[in-house]
């Protein structure tokens, strides 16, 4: 028998057919992409070749009908944009040439093209100025390395392999160039290397400080480390040099909300609101600081606004929901179903809709299809993800090896003495905000937020070389074996200085970042008078409302049944192994038992925290201040017991998560 031929791989024939079209072989070209969109019809290559041979073919409308399929599957690709302004430009009709190179522009500033088109285009129509505008791009692109402008444009169009691959060989080879250092931040941005993007934007501003673009990076990778105040300093250098300009200052907002302070939070966002009154994104985040400061009214109000500005607006959606106490009206529900429903929908506004649908379908009664809604959001969120429940094992294993009661007892009397911290540690959804509310009703105790200050020394402690993915090369935790005394006290030091700013005077704060239960060791030895609480819930009830929950960052392992068990089971497991390491040390509060007995839990927790009771503890609810969790309304009414099983109307369907919880269950 003849050996079949085997197929042809995809990016093989994608390249021959390239090579056909260097060849102006369009006819040839365009049966061959055709042919090849029959296996892969959603391969966004294969369609924008099928448009351009279309339109070197003169099939002018075919090639415009085919970009608008390609707009349906990959509306974020550049070079469709720019196809679609050469395909109108051979139908003479300037003013949708113009409106499609600037849109392709808008998303990909590195288009020559485009920008060459638009001068003329501009220059034809009267428009000198904007010619100008178009020509000044033109000559900065011609003034760059072809391979940074080139990198620039797969950056632009999401193919951050390609364009790290190019940039780093350029870099390599040229040595330092401040737009191919800015570019690889960039992709360090993207893909959450946020150290290497602060290290190469710093070298930049040293090299270039009136690079504003640059700054403005810098800025944003500040802020995506918790390092609010820095930030600040940074968006007041470039809101100095440009005070109109709304990139600068929405930041600014964004830096004060992290800071704390969400009355002039809403003040900057309302401010911003005016020069853009039908602004989505502007009415979600002025509704999240309704939301945490309490005014759900006036929350909700902005939430709709926002939906109504993009009917697709996902987050909107799960934000109304979000709030635990909103039910959604009939419109509203089948409005999310035909947006979910719609192709040309986002992912990211696709998972929204499905968890928000997914509450408003619990909340009828409706639990069957309201599960499928929460699987279905889980499933696209996790497609996007990268979490290893592997790595996370590890680590926990690794600090039960290092952290060893010997280990400690060597260390003692190590660490800054400072009793101020109050850790609540444990899962998220497991009752820690409804803690934090308790104990931020006493007088002497500062309610703060989610502190990241504990997972930013760890994570200089784990080192840009290191990495939790390879075991291996984990750095961290066993760099605390070679780490001396001296050195704890130092970083116990500094976390009080650190989150100094986020106090007002009060005896004693909270930090309520739920992951820390891993760091329990470092924490003990940096801050050997702190004071942990262990926020713990019935297994099966905190396990499936993680599922059910749709995080705005992080918490990547609730977005599968199998990855949650395996979390929790590490959670116990390493609990178990720090409250004999620690004794004494950490205070375990079930969360069943606080709705069953609030006042006994409420004077045990206040006595292993060392402070007189205070009845306003007990009235929680009545307690005014900023709350930024998803438990933020539900803290804000009286303790109830109905949400304690409501696991129990989803029971035929969680079957996987108890047989992966194992004895956790019954125990």
């Amino acid at each position: 028998m003849q050996t079949p031929t085997p197929p042809v791989p995809i990016e093989a024939e994608i390249g021959r057919i390239r090579g056909l079209m260097s060849q102006s072989k369009f006819g040839e070209a365009l049966i061959a992409t055709q042919l090849l969109a029959e296996s892969v019809p959603e391969n966004r290559d294969v369609l924008y070749m099928i448009a351009v041979n279309q339109r070197y073919l003169g099939r002018i409308e075919d090639a415009l009908g085919t970009l608008d399929m390609l707009e349906s599957r990959h509306p974020g690709y550049s070079r469709l944009y720019q196809e679609r302004g050469h395909c109108q430009l051979a139908r003479k009709d300037a003013p949708s040439a113009i409106q499609a190179y600037l849109k392709a522009v808008n998303i990909n500033p590195a288009l020559p093209a485009s920008w060459s088109k638009l001068q003329v285009l501009f220059r034809m129509t009267g428009r000198q100025q904007d010619s100008d505008m178009a020509a000044g791009h033109v000559a900065a692109l011609a003034n760059l390395p072809p391979e940074v402008v080139t990198a620039t444009g797969l950056f632009a169009d999401d193919e951050l392999a390609p364009a790290e691959q190019l940039i780093r060989s350029f870099l390599i080879q040229h040595g330092d160039h401040v737009e191919a250092m800015r570019l690889l931040a960039r992709i360090g941005m993207e893909h959450d290397v946020l150290d290497d993007a602060e290290i190469l934007l710093a070298a930049v501003l040293k090299m270039a400080p009136d690079y504003h673009a640059a700054r403005y990076d810098y800025a944003r990778t500040l802020l995506r480390r918790h390092r609010h105040r820095e930030a600040l300093e940074e968006l007041d250098t470039l809101i100095r040099t440009d005070s109109a300009n709304r990139a600068y200052r929405t930041t600014y907002a964004t830096a004060v909300v992290g800071m704390g302070d969400h009355e002039k939070a809403l003040t900057l966002y309302q401010d911003l609101l005016q020069g853009a009154p039908r602004a989505p994104d502007l009415h979600l985040s002025i509704a999240h600081t309704f939301k945490t400061l309490g005014r759900t009214p006036e929350a909700i109000e902005s939430y709709r606004r926002a939906a109504a500005a993009r009917p697709n607006f996902g987050d909107a959606y799960w934000s109304l929901a979000n709030l635990k106490t909103y039910r959604f009206t009939d419109e509203e529900v089948a409005r999310m179903r035909q947006e979910e429903a719609t192709p040309a929908t986002e992912l990211a506004d696709r998972y929204h809709l499905c968890f928000a649908l997914g509450k408003a379908l619990e909340d009828r009664n409706e639990f069957a299809e309201s599960f499928v809604y929460y699987d279905r959001g889980n499933a696209l969120k996790k497609s996007e993800s990268r979490y290893r429940p592997e790595s996370i094992e590890s680590n926990a294993r690794l600090q039960a090896e290092v952290c060893t009661a010997q280990f400690m007892a060597q260390h003692r009397g190590a660490g800054f003495p400072a009793p101020d911290p109050i850790f609540i540690i444990g899962l998220p959804r497991s009752g820690s905000t409804l803690l934090e509310q308790i104990l931020a009703s006493h007088s002497q105790v500062e309610g703060t937020m989610e502190l990241a200050d504990i997972p930013r020394i760890v994570q200089e402690l784990q080192g840009r070389e290191s990495t939790v993915e390879n075991p291996d090369r984990q750095r961290y935790p066993r760099v605390l074996a070679q780490m001396k005394d001296e050195r704890f006290t130092q970083l116990g030091e500094k976390y009080i200085r650190d989150t100094q700013i986020y106090r007002t005077g009060k005896a004693f704060f909270i930090d309520k970042m739920p992951n820390n239960f891993r760091n329990l060791g470092l924490i003990h030895l940096m801050l050997p008078n702190a004071k942990f609480i262990d926020a713990r819930r019935e297994p099966m009830a905190c396990c499936f409302s993680n599922f059910k929950q749709l995080f705005a960052t992080g918490q990547e392992f609730t977005y599968r049944i199998e990855d949650i068990a395996r979390y929790y089971r590490s959670y116990v497991e390493l609990m178990s192994h720090w409250e004999k390491v620690l004794p004494g040390k950490i205070l375990r509060i079930q969360h069943e038992d606080v709705v069953e007995d609030l006042e006994g839990n409420v004077r045990r927790l206040l006595q292993f925290c060392g402070l007189e009771f205070e009845p306003a503890c007990l009235e929680y609810h009545k307690t005014e201040r900023s709350v930024r969790t998803a438990s933020s309304e539900q803290v804000r009414r009286p303790i109830f017991k109905e949400g304690l099983d409501q696991w129990r109307n989803f029971e035929p369907w969680l079957e996987p998560l108890k047989h992966a919880l194992g004895p956790l269950v019954s125990a």
